[in-house]
């Protein structure tokens, strides 16, 4: 191999064993800042050793042995620190320290789920779901803090800053990078399933700046959620969760024009939409369902989008299965956002003036305050219905609303299509 064609495989297995190498690490000297240090220097040393000796066969196993041995280096330093500040006129010479064995023989443990334990501890719901979705896309995504930053439009500085105090946080609660286990379990995946979606969300639709979509962000959500349901193959909201990430991923390809513009679930060409994503999230809410899941929030939400997924054809698509799926989930999850969807629903099933009724009922909701999907979905409702003025004024109020530029793009081209 040449030396170029070294270098493409560093990069490449780095991409693929940090965060395993990290996870690990971590299990093992109980500190983040200290783990992401000794996988940089395996990393310098494979960029000095594999040019000369060739890519090992393991390459993720010479990392790990690798940052071991410096890590046992650095708990022998610690030792000695430890003896020249001992008490003065202690005897020692007669004992026999075995404290180096002992954290050698725990290193050569097999720690199985320490993937899935750093992906709990940088889910603690002790972080804010900021600094958790931060944490996580560093640590198990292994993204800079530039890509975070620019993912979610915040400065570099920020992000830093974000990711330095959960850190903190972590150290200072003495978490143990484990798997929850018991009761605890169910609190701490509600957390960890919180994040994943908040990541996935801002890579479907982005809150603000240019881009409509960052896929990126959607594969690295879904990268989490495949993670989760191989080690949690019985926790039902886990494949709900993957399910609707993976129908709803699938339309991303087409849910904007060549020229970047938005284009709406009625106008999108459905042979665009990827398959096999679609395959994989029916046999995810399938298994969510069997697990007896059908009524907990993903699953019912992956199940409405599986209602889009299934259709060929706009005309095809069961607007009252999609009504009756939204009547449930509001129950289940009651939230003016639901509200809001439910109403979508309902005009396309029963007419734009049921849809409109709906919205009466949830104008004042404080949540919707200044959200502009609401004026959207009512300047949808009164153009079907002929009342092009209104509508008019509806789209300009949610454009203004908007932080996300294609969208008010897309938001005041609606309100010049009233003026026909």
């Amino acid at each position: 191999m040449t030396a170029t064609d070294v270098q493409a495989s560093i990069d490449a297995i780095w991409r693929i064993e940090q965060a395993r190498l990290i996870a690990g690490l971590v299990r093992i000297v109980r500190d983040v800042d200290r783990a992401e240090e000794l996988a940089q220097e395996a990393l310098v040393a494979a960029l000095v050793e594999w040019p000369k000796t060739g890519v090992p066969v393991k390459p993720g196993a010479w990392l790990m042995a690798a940052a071991k041995r410096r890590a046992i280096d650095g708990f022998r330093r610690d030792k000695m620190l430890e003896r020249k500040h001992a008490e003065i006129g202690r005897d020692q010479e007669n004992v026999r320290d075995t404290s180096i064995e002992k954290i050698e023989t725990a290193m050569d443990d097999d720690l199985g789920d320490e993937l899935l334990g750093l992906i709990f501890t940088a889910c603690h719901p002790i972080l804010s779901a900021q600094a958790r979705a931060a944490l996580t896309l560093r640590l198990i995504g292994g993204l800079s803090t530039d890509e975070i930053a620019r993912a979610f439009l915040s400065s570099e500085a920020t992000v830093a800053q974000r990711i330095v105090r959960a850190k903190k946080t972590i150290g200072k609660a003495g978490l143990t990078f484990e798997v929850p286990r018991g009761a605890a379990l169910q609190e701490r995946l509600a957390s960890v399933l919180e994040v994943i979606y908040l990541i996935f969300n801002e890579g479907y639709a982005a809150t603000a700046g240019e881009d409509l979509i960052r896929p990126a962000l959607c594969t690295e959500a879904q990268r989490l959620g495949r993670i989760l349901a191989a080690a949690l193959s019985n926790e039902a909201e886990v494949f709900g969760l993957l399910a609707l990430m993976e129908i709803q991923a699938s339309r991303l390809g087409a849910r904007t024009a060549t020229d970047g513009s938005l284009l709406t679930l009625n106008e999108q060409n459905r042979a665009r939409w990827d398959q096999l994503l679609i395959r994989r999230g029916l046999a995810a809410l399938e298994r969510a369902q069997a697990l007896g899941g059908a009524h907990s929030p993903y699953t019912l939400q992956a199940a409405l989008a599986a209602c889009h997924a299934r259709a060929r054809r706009v005309e095809e698509t069961d607007w009252e299965r999609i009504c009756s799926l939204y009547d449930t989930l509001r129950e289940v999850m009651p939230s003016p956002v639901v509200d809001l969807n439910r109403a979508v629903a309902h005009s396309m099933a029963f007419g734009p003036e049921a849809g409109l009724v709906l919205l009466d009922a949830i104008e004042q909701a404080e949540a919707l305050g200044g959200y502009a999907p609401l004026p959207a979905a009512r300047g949808d409702f009164l153009f079907r219905a002929g009342r092009l003025g209104e509508a008019k004024t509806e789209f300009e109020r949610a454009a203004v609303l908007t932080r996300n530029s294609r969208e008010k793009a897309f938001l005041l081209a609606r309100a010049r299509s009233c003026e026909r």
